[in-house]
């Protein structure tokens, strides 16, 4: 079987397929998924949305070798995709998605619970750095808030705002819990976005670890990957307690992210779905 963990990156700003090419290959997903993908207005996120759905099923194929057709993808009330068949290759398969700016990204592990989070360093319309940030300071511990205003300039705060919201974010996606998870509870502490550490509700964890990369200039990535057994209890993916054979297993290295094309994507797709020469859309 192949090697189960994957960092994949896909850049979507050079793809620019007209609305009835995007309308076919929409198509050509679980019914299920068409409504996730459509209830978004602008055509830029519903991309986003369609490109994150196809890497959870170009994943689960390539790592599990379960064909397209035969592939179910549900989510838990909280909103993380999990694998609904399959479980008896990989007990602890799990992946998770993320999308902002011009990538989307997707992360799986065998064991352990996974989380990823992208952010992209715009600042939105309207409204100045300093002016955003500070609608989010209750969600940070009275250190972090300290360091992320002492950053620097403007640009060098909100830099430091939305990275170390990236940590707590891929944290709680890892840990499958919603946005009822009070983020306030997490400290994070780094050295220059290394060695990256957390302390929950003031206790410092020592099974949590965390990476953080540099896409380009203006995007981020975290990869949050907890112990066996921390995801929700209420969850259809509760994680099973790993034994010991199997912590073995776990790569204590930063796997770094490995880019893909939509093109490459799309023609994989196709092919295994039988449909590359009625299709030409690439």
């Amino acid at each position: 079987m192949e090697q189960p963990v994957r960092r994949w990156l896909v850049d979507i700003s050079g793809w620019n397929p007209s609305e009835d090419e995007f309308s076919s290959l929409v198509s050509l997903l679980p019914q299920h998924e068409h409504s996730a993908i459509s209830r978004f207005i602008k055509f830029e996120d519903r991309k986003r949305a369609y490109i994150s759905r196809l890497l959870q099923y170009s994943l689960v194929h390539e790592v599990l070798g379960i064909h397209f057709d035969k592939i179910i993808i549900n989510r838990t009330i909280e909103g993380k995709p999990y694998l609904k068949n399959g479980q008896d290759m990989l007990m602890n398969f799990n992946f998770n998605v993320s999308h902002h700016g011009n990538y989307v990204g997707i992360a799986s592990e065998p064991v352990c619970p996974v989380g990823l989070d992208i952010v992209s360093i715009h600042i939105p319309l309207h409204e100045t750095a300093l002016e955003l940030v500070k609608n989010f300071s209750s969600y940070f511990t009275n250190s972090e808030w300290g360091k992320i205003m002492n950053a620097g300039s403007s640009d060098d705060i909100f830099s430091d705002f939305l990275r170390c919201w990236s940590l707590k974010e891929a944290f709680v996606k890892a840990l499958g819990a919603g946005l009822g998870y009070g983020l306030h509870r997490l400290e994070f502490h780094h050295n220059n976005w290394t060695h990256i550490s957390v302390d929950i509700d003031g206790v410092k964890s020592t099974e949590w670890r965390f990476w953080h990369f540099k896409i380009d200039n203006l995007h981020f990535a975290t990869v949050a990957k907890g112990p066996p057994g921390a995801a929700e209890s209420n969850q259809s993916t509760l994680m099973q307690v790993a034994n010991k054979e199997e912590l073995n297993t776990i790569h204590p290295h930063e796997d770094q992210f490995i880019f893909r094309t939509v093109e490459d994507l799309i023609s994989v797709f196709l092919r295994e779905k039988g449909l590359a020469d009625e299709f030409n859309l690439l």
